[in-house]
């Protein structure tokens, strides 16, 4: 993209000027009466030149927080001296939002493992190129919200690939204490956009089915700080969070699990620094005469907690990520929360 001159964005049956605004809903499929199926899309294209960027949301369609924060972006925010250009997606997956389910229900496949989908082959891939033909290709990063699934919450934190610059660059703007580094799987909009060229980080918080408005203010904070950034904002400044560190080598199967079903008393939140030895949580029958304690098998962080609190044998408690002695010391400084 140039950096000298305000660009036109164009996309397959429009295009939006410097200094204009548009608002549309897209087609990207069709339902068995043959209606369309459509995204709504607000572009943002500013006067002064500057970078192209989308914010998307709702790929999977019950993750609401990030659908909130793409349209107060889109709808609440004054663009007047917006330098480049914003593509705000507040729901990818619309068939998902209607039915309040994380995947596309029709098909029971999960349109982030999709990307950047294909033309002519099913309708997760066809949807999924429609998107991204259109309106992530021609872009030079990319914010993608999500939230955790359903019964579960996740601390703020991004994801994204810091073997990536420019990826990495990304991240660290957006000013979170926790950035998990990964590429993320094939299919995924994060990974498929970086490996295009196009960095993109994920943005995780808190839980599904309902807005989280402290969340949300967060993460509307990262927003102009990425935007300060890039000089898509030049008004704004880059946030700092207070403590940072980056946990390398996890996976999204780091949850321990119920070896007994019952009732889960947790005994820390999202986010909080436990120690090897703590006692994580306590499962126990309707009774309260057995128990069985959950303790920490070494110290981490507590990146996602089970919100519901039953549970079977081998039913996730706890998404506990380990970190090391100098991150622990970070943590421990900053936040206050010692080793008694």
């Amino acid at each position: 993209m140039s950096d000298q001159h305000p660009e036109t964005f164009t996309f397959d049956g429009g295009q939006v000027e410097p200094g204009e605004t548009e608002e549309l809903r897209y087609p990207v499929s069709e339902t068995y009466l043959a209606d369309p199926v459509r995204i709504p899309v607000t572009i943002i294209n500013g006067l002064q030149p500057g970078p192209t960027a989308f914010l998307s949301a709702g790929i999977h369609g019950d993750e609401l927080n990030g659908i909130e924060i793409v349209r107060a972006v889109a709808q609440e925010w004054t663009h007047a001296d917006v330098c480049g250009t914003i593509v705000c997606l507040p729901v990818l997956n619309v068939q998902g939002f209607i039915a309040q389910e994380r995947y596309l229900p029709i098909y029971e496949r999960d349109l982030n493992r999709a990307f950047p989908g294909k033309q002519n082959s099913t309708s997760s891939n066809r949807i999924a190129y429609q998107i991204y033909h259109n309106f992530i290709e021609p872009c030079d990063f990319g914010l993608d919200f999500h939230t955790s699934t359903r019964g579960r919450t996740n601390m703020f934190h991004v994801r994204a690939d810091m073997d990536d610059e420019k990826t990495a660059r990304l991240a660290r703007a957006f000013g979170t204490n926790l950035i998990m580094a990964g590429e993320g799987s094939s299919g995924m909009l994060r990974r498929e956009a970086t490996e295009d060229g196009i960095p993109t980080i994920t943005l995780e918080m808190g839980e599904a089915h309902r807005f989280e408005r402290e969340l949300i203010d967060h993460a509307l904070d990262g927003v102009r700080s990425v935007f300060a950034e890039y000089g898509i904002y030049q008004q704004e400044t880059v946030r700092w969070p207070g403590w940072s560190t980056v946990i390398e080598g996890w996976n999204e199967k780091t949850w321990l699990r119920a070896d007994a079903g019952g009732i889960v008393d947790m005994h820390y939140e999202r986010g909080d620094l436990v120690h090897e030895g703590e006692t994580i949580c306590r499962i126990t029958n309707p009774f309260k005469n057995d128990e069985t304690t959950v303790e920490a098998p070494f110290t981490g962080l507590l990146v996602g907690v089970l919100e519901n609190p039953v549970v079977h044998p081998g039913n996730p408690l706890c998404n506990f990520i380990r970190i090391g002695e100098v991150q622990e010391r970070v943590i421990e400084e900053r936040t206050g929360r010692t080793h008694e």
